[in-house]
């Protein structure tokens, strides 16, 4: 007979960056109330917009799609903290993507979604952002934001209608 599965609790990683909301995460940035400028992360975004230097800034949730700017995928093991991520704490190949929040006017670095294949990946492509496992710890297990490419039909079903997707601006059919 097997034994019943538990689920791990999932707690984030570094707390105030990112909501735990499963099915839609955002980042949990702030902005200059006089400028509008964006910033983040919350806790470590100490520069400021030089037009409005002591803003007050609110808190605000950031937009969870973007365009990947660029990426790379890193041949090395980081020194310390680093928290081995394969398998019997193996190093393995990880890829960090930047990708750029229109809205915002910045670009998010992150780590590349568990399971994609940075081999598809295409500069310019959506890519959304999504809660990933960083370590587990017992029966808790730690995660982290993460940038998944976007798959068509779901970009596709979340546009307003008439908006076309950044590839088809400009084409009509």
């Amino acid at each position: 007979m097997s034994e019943p599965r538990t689920s791990k609790t999932r707690v984030p990683a570094i707390d105030g960056w990112f909501t735990m909301d499963e099915s839609a995460p955002t980042l949990l940035g702030t902005r200059g109330v006089d400028s509008g400028s964006y910033f983040w992360p919350p806790t470590l975004a100490v520069s400021a917009n030089p037009n409005t230097p002591f803003e007050e800034r609110e808190p605000v949730e950031l937009s969870r799609i973007g365009a990947l700017w660029s990426w790379s995928t890193n041949h090395y093991r980081p020194p310390e903290p680093y928290i081995p991520n394969g398998p019997d704490g193996e190093f393995t190949p990880y890829t960090v993507c930047a990708v750029e929040l229109a809205a915002e006017q910045m670009v998010v670095l992150g780590p590349l979604a568990t399971g994609a294949d940075p081999a598809l990946l295409r500069v310019g492509m959506e890519m959304e952002l999504v809660l990933g496992p960083l370590f587990t710890e017992g029966d808790t297990e730690h995660v982290i934001y993460q940038w998944s490419p976007r798959s068509p039909r779901s970009a596709s079903a979340s546009r307003p209608e008439g908006e076309r997707s950044p590839r088809s601006k400009g084409k009509r059919s």
